[in-house]
């Protein structure tokens, strides 16, 4: 729902200003159209109705796997594809990965988002319709962005629509915001924002030459330097960072990989109190390898698990991340709409 047209369509018709927030909360609590809302007078609702178009995005199709994760399709206004999935685990979590933008400019070589043409940022409100429309199937408890796009690309829509989550039932400390390191976006995530929302970080390599052949924005913010401003998130919000990690064989998953990775995040190179972690600032999420077309392979179980190893010696926390929706292709990595490349 566009909340902006609302508020502009409800002020001109001279209603009282409560009313927008009437209708945010019967949307949030997950009603299907406006007819629902019976606290509206019934003229209105058939107004809004009709001039306020109940979501700002189209649902073109909507794909469910056999583990219960839900991918749909969506459309905006002007023609553009999103996507964004609901994921459902047995502890009783229903997580959805949403998109801020359609398409990525950043162009990842694993990543199948990374091969589509871009199309542009998302508006906070296609951020949450996405949420919301998986809120009108069951309620949710966590988010992440790590669908389309790169969030920091799109920093203000994608900080206003997490504002809006917990009316949803997400809470800001089951938020969060992932990053491939585009530094203006997270300076700006890192100085302005007090909400308790989590950082992710898309490693992927830690050495340079080999992190830029698989990431090309590592030449433009080199790991180095974002690193440092993960510190410096940790210094100031007194939260731990997450790690992406895709397990690509024989690219990036070998012992001296590893080692390289645990060394770049030894928490001996902070100069922060580590007491509130209780160890290393950083937790690794290794993610198996998804197929998108890349041409590369996934590293084997065995291998992953040497690999993890390798890093909880370090006295780096790690684990290895559940695939869920691979046979739609949901997981990590596939999100593409219809303009995958064969």
């Amino acid at each position: 729902m566009d909340l902006a047209l609302l508020e502009r369509l409800l002020a001109d018709r001279g209603e009282p200003a409560y009313r927008a927030r009437q209708v945010w909360e019967w949307t949030a609590r997950g009603v299907s159209s406006y007819e629902e809302m019976t606290t509206l007078p019934k003229a209105l609702r058939t107004s809004l109705a009709e001039d306020v178009p109940f979501s700002t995005l189209d649902v073109v199709t909507e794909r469910e796997s056999l583990d219960g994760t839900v991918k749909a399709l969506f459309r905006t206004h002007d023609g553009h594809p999103v996507e964004a999935v609901l994921m459902r685990y047995c502890d009783g979590r229903r997580s959805i990965c949403i998109s801020a933008q359609s398409g990525c400019p950043l162009t990842c070589t694993f990543c199948a988002t990374g091969a589509m043409r871009f199309g542009r940022n998302l508006t906070a409100s296609e951020i949450v319709d996405q949420a919301l429309h998986f809120r009108r199937r069951e309620q949710l408890n966590h988010a992440v962005y790590m669908g389309m796009g790169e969030p920091f690309l799109n920093v203000d829509e994608v900080l206003a629509s997490a504002r809006l989550l917990p009316d949803i039932g997400i809470t800001h400390r089951r938020t969060t915001v992932s990053t491939v390191g585009w530094m203006p976006g997270l300076r700006r995530f890192v100085d302005d924002v007090d909400a308790p929302i989590r950082l992710a970080l898309s490693v992927h390599a830690a050495d340079p030459v080999k992190r830029s052949e698989l990431m090309p924005v590592n030449d433009r913010y080199p790991l180095e330097d974002v690193l440092a401003e993960c510190r410096r998130y940790v210094a100031l919000r007194r939260r731990k960072v997450f790690v992406e990690y895709v397990m690509l064989a024989g690219v990036n998953d070998s012992p001296g990989d590893a080692r390289a990775l645990a060394s770049i995040l030894d928490p001996k190179a902070f100069k922060v109190n580590l007491t509130t972690y209780r160890g290393c600032p950083f937790k690794v999420n290794l993610i198996p390898y998804n197929p998108t077309g890349s041409g590369y392979d996934g590293s084997s179980r065995e291998t992953i698990e040497r690999f993890k190893q390798v890093l909880v010696r370090a006295g780096v926390p790690a684990t290895v991340r559940l695939t869920r929706g691979r046979d739609i292709e949901a997981a990590c990595g596939q999100l593409a709409s219809a303009h995958r490349p064969a």
